[in-house]
């Protein structure tokens, strides 16, 4: 402890971080890295995997698909009510003035006058190749090496050459695949034999009756290991050497963040492992101790209150929307407007025009008043023909955006809350109604059984979070309830001086003076309150929580919050042990005082 008062942080960070993991699953992305690296890898977290026998009925290419995107007239009233309210606010005309608006010219928005974050408008994206090509001598093991997926302790050493393409002599033949991951996997053709799959979707495991619970595990394991291989070049036989630290957002539950770590421990074999939470690695990111966090992720919206390096449970309020139900909101905008090409385009089904969709809402949507419309290119993604592209103008761009605060803009089709009621019912998340497979290679002594990993649990705190089956609370409304919960005027003030943005939809250019401004109208009239001011991030806001995870850990090295393999497969972490698992809601605020020194 002397050592760690006299270190410098970066000092601490080059000794330590080398053999530090920081894992920080969403619900669309992933991010991942050593402790000591300045960005992590920021991968889509999903896979796909080859269908090899078709069964019957129409062909699914998408584990967890939407069948029914359509609004129906009730929502479609109300989406088209929030647009005019919008509309009104930012000075635009209202959906039943454009018929006659459309007869006049309107006002381009040059391209080049951009900020700079937004600068990336290439929407351009190739099918991915997902043949591969196999020595004419090798095919007969190809079967073989296939079976081998289905052991995970087998399964890793041929992960790296799954997913090679290699081009060599004439003597080799095309064999496909046996999964893809990544942006390529979500750049896979319809017409191919593959199902995509995402493991986590709207901030819980993803489990339906499509898509099993030991699915969903297999696919997190299959993921984080080929990231691993892929991106760290990390070899199964050197992970003992690492640990892992996983940066985990509020809306998991406790029976959810212990099967995360029996996948890291378990199955993935680190060393040891710690559990942080998003948001109050948010706060260690940015260098702050006491803040209101706004986490704006690509499918949830998560604000808590942090008070000297102390996450404060009860403040905890989840919005089940995020940056990508505005890229389907600016398709639905454009689609109204009569400015989007005649193509097919459908992000619940086709995985790749979300892409081009978030591209174009990242490369043009922002808040401000006044009419906003840019020229764009549009691409078309079907099968069997080549990318087509469409000059077209885009309008209404600041639209989009503004539905953050007005969330029936978002209709509630396109953010179908998770299939399993049981994630809401935390007395059922920690019964013993999960049977782990044994691997062949595990002994008695290790294998986990019904109850393994599970003691720990029985006591664990619970703190549901607040507000989330109220899907129409705006953001504005849910910062406000959000500190206004904690009760006491001096942190109140403090908190609301102290907001700060984070996640991918934090870079909108033009958010930070709509929040400040629609709070500062959202606080009731009797409160003694009169200044909102949302905090410059000092860390890209994409990747803060990941950092100040990195951060925490190698600060937390020595403490009692690690859990080490060993303890957690053979007897479970016991409460009332000399040893137990602490969650990050407690943290000690020693910490605190290093980062800010």
């Amino acid at each position: 402890m002397d050592y760690l008062k006299t270190v410098v942080p970066s000092q601490l960070i080059a000794e330590r971080g080398s053999n530090l993991v920081v894992i920080n699953p969403g619900s669309s992305n992933v991010r991942i890295g050593f402790a000591h690296q300045q960005v992590p890898f920021n991968i889509p977290h999903c896979i796909a995997r080859h269908v090899k026998e078709q069964n019957e009925g129409p062909k699914k290419t998408v584990q967890d698909q939407l069948l029914n995107s359509e609004a129906i007239p009730a929502q479609q009233l109300e989406r088209e009510k929030a647009y005019d309210i919008i509309a009104s606010l930012l000075k635009i005309p209202f959906l039943d003035e454009e018929a006659a608006h459309n007869s006049y010219p309107l006002k381009m928005g040059r391209v080049d006058a951009y900020p700079p974050h937004q600068g990336k408008s290439d929407t351009t994206f190739t099918w991915t190749d997902v043949r591969e090509k196999t020595p004419s001598s090798t095919l007969a093991a190809v079967g073989d090496s296939a079976e081998k997926l289905e052991n995970k302790g087998a399964e890793e050493e041929s992960l790296v050459c799954k997913t090679d393409n290699v081009r060599e002599a004439s003597s080799e033949e095309y064999t496909f695949k046996e999964f893809v991951c990544g942006e390529e996997a979500l750049r896979i053709s319809s017409s191919e034999p593959y199902c995509l799959s995402r493991p986590i979707r709207r901030g819980h495991f993803n489990v339906s009756e499509h898509y099993p619970l030991q699915q969903v595990f297999e696919d997190l394991y299959t993921i984080w290991s080929w990231l691993l291989i892929e991106k760290l070049h990390i070899p199964p036989a050197d992970r003992n050497l690492y640990s892992a630290i996983l940066v985990v957002p509020e809306t998991f539950d406790n029976r959810e963040i212990k099967e995360m770590l029996s996948i890291v421990l378990r199955d993935l074999r680190f060393s040891s492992a710690v559990v942080h939470q998003e948001g109050l690695a948010a706060a260690f990111g940015n260098g702050l101790s006491t803040a209101c966090v706004v986490n704006m992720g690509a499918q949830v919206t998560s604000v808590i209150c942090i008070e000297d390096g102390v996450a404060l449970p009860s403040t905890c309020v989840t919005l089940p929307y995020g940056g990508e139900d505005i890229s389907r909101c600016l398709l639905w905008v454009q689609r109204h407007h009569q400015t989007w090409p005649p193509i097919h385009t459908n992000p619940l089904v086709k995985p790749i025009d979300m892409l081009m969709l978030n591209k174009i809402k990242e490369s043009y949507c922002q808040i401000r008043e006044g009419e906003f419309d840019a020229v764009a290119a549009v691409h078309s993604y079907e099968e069997d023909r080549p990318v087509g592209s469409h000059k077209t103008r885009l309008s209404a761009l600041n639209v989009p955006p503004m539905g953050l605060f007005y969330p029936t803009l978002f209709v509630p089709e396109e953010y179908p809350p998770p299939p399993r009621s049981w994630f809401h019912d935390y007395e059922d998340m920690l019964e013993d109604s999960l049977e782990f497979p044994r691997r062949p290679d595990m002994s008695d002594g290790l294998y986990l059984g019904v109850n393994g990993g599970l003691n720990m649990w029985d006591s664990y705190p619970v703190f549901p979070t607040r507000l989330k089956k109220d899907e129409k609370l705006g953001l504005a409304e849910a910062i406000t309830s959000s500190i206004l919960s904690t009760g006491r005027l001096d942190l109140q003030r403090k908190l609301f001086c102290s907001i700060q943005l984070i996640g991918g939809v934090a870079m909108t250019s033009g958010l930070v003076a709509a929040v400040e401004e629609r709070v500062l109208h959202a606080i009731p009239s009797n409160e003694a309150i009169d200044t909102v001011e949302v905090l410059q991030s000092r860390s890209d806001p994409l990747f803060v929580s990941w950092k100040g995870g990195a951060i925490l850990a190698i600060l937390d090295f020595a403490r009692d919050a690690w859990i080490h393999r060993e303890d957690w497969i053979r007897n479970g972490i016991h409460v009332g042990s000399g040893r137990k698992y602490k969650d990050s809601y407690f943290l000690q605020a020693q910490a605190m005082c290093y980062i800010n020194s």
